[in-house]
């Protein structure tokens, strides 16, 4: 395996698989299964999930919520989803912890630097849930943040799309892909990976991204074994 450690960063759209909103429990089990091809080669993994798929504080606040109010609630919602997310991974007997930026004691560890290092030392895969514990930062800042703490090797963004385009290929016939960019060039071009807060702070700390289809069976193994899969951003 090219990486030892990895922080997987996953939308709470992803979650819905083919609905409209809340979590779809057949994409739950296809994400575990693919997780299992990593750590069974030993290789540590980290998660941070959003929380699009509940809710989404932004949204509220455009909406005349109060912003830091909406930003709680969207950190709940990370936590339902971080729930979800270990009850699939423990069906597929993966050891797993889930840990909180919010102390909900009754339901997950808080967050620790050392014991969340400790957990994936013993091969557990730790979740990461309430984003960063406060309003106005992305579950993008809580991946990147988390990562340089755990010390990870990787970001792995896991989206619909198999990679970095010029333009929305969704909407776009047209688009190029990147196989390999800087962070100079992403930020040149006004090419949207995650927010500029999370961007910078990756970019500061030298961790590479990269941004691959995390719905097609199969890919995350590969992007971990150094296959050339999606869009590597790196110095």
């Amino acid at each position: 395996m090219k990486y030892k450690r990895i922080l997987l960063k996953l939308s709470g759209e992803a979650l819905m698989g083919e609905r409209q909103y809340g979590i779809d429990p057949e994409r739950l089990a296809e994400y575990a299964k693919d997780i299992k091809t990593i750590t069974d080669k030993g290789v540590e993994v980290a998660i941070v999930i959003g929380g699009g798929n509940i809710f989404r504080g932004v949204a509220g606040a455009s909406k005349g919520m109060d912003r830091v109010q909406g930003d709680y609630m969207g950190m709940l919602a990370t936590v339902i989803n971080g729930l979800a997310l270990q009850g699939a991974l423990e069906d597929a007997e993966i050891p797993t912890r889930l840990q909180t930026a919010i102390k909900i004691n009754e339901v997950a560890e808080p967050f620790i630097r050392r014991r969340a290092m400790r957990h994936l030392e013993k091969g557990r895969v730790v979740i990461f849930g309430g984003g960063t514990g406060n309003p106005y930062f992305t579950t993008d800042s809580a991946a990147v943040l988390r990562a340089i703490e755990i010390e990870a090797d990787v970001i792995l963004k896991g989206t619909r799309v198999d990679g970095i385009y010029n333009t929305d290929p969704e909407k776009d016939e047209k688009a190029v892909k990147f196989n390999n960019i800087s962070f100079d060039d992403v930020l040149r071009k006004g090419l949207k990976v995650m927010d500029t807060t999370a961007f910078t702070l990756s970019q500061e700390n030298n961790l590479p991204i990269i941004v691959f289809d995390m719905n097609k069976k199969g890919n995350l193994l590969k992007v971990v074994s150094g296959e050339k899969i999606g869009t590597e951003v790196n110095i």
